[in-house]
């Protein structure tokens, strides 16, 4: 099981601080992976931090997982903390989110979306993002590139 949904025995809905780590997977036009997790809902491959592994071990075993691919070397980009990353699931479970944003421009394997997390995965220009990309990643990502 995973540690949130331990700590939430506990806790209930009251709020926790959840690590977690997300990847800018560029290809060779320096285009971003984007993951369709709902229809027209976009985000970036990543997820949140198990006990024993460190931000960067999240990122890569998230990616993994969500997207089917190997990643070469990483670049940390930024740390993303604070009350604005501070959110409340409609279950009514609270917490703050302190986000590790990687950059990847190596990887191996063939793209394959986690049919229990993905819609589809797909490239966009980080000029030219969907509609539905959530507001937090469209930060991360203009952060880098704008």
């Amino acid at each position: 099981m995973e540690y949130y949904k331990q700590l939430r025995k506990y806790v209930g809905h009251d709020p926790l601080i959840l690590p977690g780590a997300v990847v800018l997977i560029l290809n060779d036009k320096r285009e971003i992976l984007l993951q369709e997790r709902e229809q027209e809902v976009f985000g970036l491959p990543g997820g949140l931090m198990e006990l024993g592994e460190s931000l960067e071990d999240t990122a890569r075993r998230e990616v993994l997982e969500e997207t089917g691919l190997q990643l070469g070397s990483l670049t940390l980009c930024n740390v993303y903390s604070g009350p604005e990353y501070y959110m409340e699931n409609p279950n009514g479970d609270k917490f703050y989110s302190v986000t590790a944003v990687y950059k990847a421009f190596e990887y191996i394997g063939n793209i394959t979306p986690d049919e229990n997390e993905s819609i589809s995965l797909q490239f966009f220009s980080p000029k030219h993002l969907p509609g539905g990309i959530l507001e937090s990643y469209r930060k991360f990502i203009e952060d880098e590139f704008l």
